[in-house]
């Protein structure tokens, strides 16, 4: 009886507090990650006219796109812990004030030197945001939830690119106090991360405890189930920071990453190049082309990290897609200069991509919590996105070299490849790939389970 009574009490709240802090969270840090990567991959369209404004070779650009992640990669880590430590709060704000002006003063450039330093430092700026929030969510969605919510989050990914093909259509154009239309497009589109890093000091806040905007009610109880989840994983394993970053799975988890950022980045900076090369249209035709993948990357994204919540499996959901995205580039290149079947290959290769990161983010918090968990995070993140410098340079060296854009792709169609079977060598002995398991205790108080270190559990969370 008390069992009942405490399931019928706990449930309406546990739908009530996950609904409000969705609405809450959910649209904010979106809009946030949309300018960010707005911000990070608008030079792709600047390109079309940079490059030969500023007479840059495609090993130049290539080098200045990825530089970024050079300074990304050292600062991760340090960052990130602020996240932890010190305040997701006024850490997310004043890196979005901080990358902004920076993403704002590329539209002045005038040399590949300036390029590079620009690049660099917005790098550095925005080193800590994506794995800050990734951590940040983790003070906030139960494991059971949380692969819907870094989807929510990274669907800003390809809703970002749609956007600023969008705008790039309209800047690319203008020409005011005589500056071309791509130095508009880099100096307009950094403005609003200004504007909404002011904001996130007043609107954000940092755990559940502190959060006025929840009943009582609704912050006692996810309050709880936090907890009790850290201290089932807390009870399991127990490492230290260094520890967590040597780890052989989060090595994996690296590696993995590390394949998956040098296609993310690389085929979305040279996307709108290649097509211009395959299809021969102008600037304005190659921006609508090259948004077709985005558009269709989004249900692809939703539908991954709802089916990989439901059936709390993320192994498979995050190895298959990535396999995906190498078979799917290498028949872009058997598409020959055949625009409609290359732009159907490209679409198929951009949705495995961001079906890829939810059930993928969920691996590390398996098995990590606390600092461990924000270190290996940022670890993650950083060893990954220098794949945002290779994919890039890689790419514009061998076309450079070559005089054509194959060799870059089937550079892509390796690393894909290689990132679904680190993926799937991920030992279920050693971490779990299902989540842990809750049960309603005799007074309506949940009793988390991690399986953690042994057989995977595939019990159904019954606190939902």
């Amino acid at each position: 009886m008390n069992i009942s009574i405490g399931q019928q009490t706990l449930e309406p709240i546990a739908r009530r507090a996950t609904r409000r802090i969705a609405r809450r969270l959910a649209p904010f840090l979106f809009i946030l990650y949309v300018f960010n990567y707005i911000d990070r991959v608008n030079v792709s369209y600047a390109a079309l006219q940079m490059t030969g404004d500023l007479h840059f070779s495609n090993a130049v650009f290539g080098f200045g796109a990825g530089v970024f992640f050079i300074g990304y990669f050292v600062f991760q880590i340090p960052q990130t812990m602020l996240v932890e430590v010190w305040s997701a709060r006024k850490y997310i704000g004043v890196t979005l004030i901080g990358w902004g002006a920076l993403a704002t003063l590329t539209g002045l450039i005038s040399s590949a030197h300036q390029f590079y330093w620009i690049r660099f430092l917005l790098g550095v700026a925005e080193a800590g945001f994506f794995p800050g929030v990734i951590v940040y969510l983790t003070h906030w969605y139960r494991y059971a939830d949380r692969a819907k919510a870094v989807a929510m989050f990274m669907l800003a990914i390809p809703m970002s690119n749609l956007l600023g093909a969008a705008f790039a259509v309209f800047l690319m154009k203008i020409r005011w106090f005589g500056y071309g239309g791509w130095r508009w497009l880099l100096m307009l589109e950094g403005f609003p991360a200004v504007v909404t890093g002011m904001v996130t000091f007043f609107y954000l806040t940092d755990r559940p405890k502190d959060a006025k905007w929840l009943p009582e009610d609704e912050r006692n109880w996810i309050t709880a189930e936090l907890e009790r989840e850290k201290a089932a994983k807390g009870a399991q394993i127990k490492l230290s920071l260094w520890q967590s970053v040597r780890h052989p799975q989060v090595l994996l988890l690296a590696g993995a990453y590390f394949c998956y950022i040098t296609n993310s980045i690389g085929l979305g900076v040279w996307l709108p190049k290649i097509v211009q090369r395959i299809s021969g249209g102008n600037t304005r035709q190659v921006i609508l082309l090259s948004g077709i993948p985005w558009l269709l990357a989004i249900p692809a994204m939703l539908l991954s990290s709802w089916h990989s919540d439901k059936t709390r499996e993320r192994r498979w959901h995050a190895a298959v897609p990535i396999l995906m995205v190498g078979v799917a580039l290498a028949c872009s290149q058997w598409a020959g200069t055949h625009v409609v079947l290359a732009v159907t290959a490209f679409s198929v290769a951009t949705m495995a991509l961001y079906a890829f990161p939810s059930p993928f983010w969920a691996l590390p918090t398996l098995f990590l919590t606390g600092p461990a968990a924000a270190a290996s995070i940022a670890f993650i993140n950083s060893v990954g996105n220098l794949g945002g410098f290779a994919g890039p340079y890689v790419i514009g060296f061998l076309s450079d070299k070559t005089g054509t854009y194959q060799a870059g792709v089937f550079y892509l169609v390796a690393t894909g490849l290689v990132g679904g079977l680190l993926v799937l060598s991920l030992r279920s002995g050693s971490m779990s790939e299902r989540a842990p398991a809750s049960g309603v205790g005799p007074a309506g108080a949940v009793s988390g389970r991690a399986s953690l270190a042994g057989s995977i559990n595939p019990s159904r969370d019954t606190s939902k």
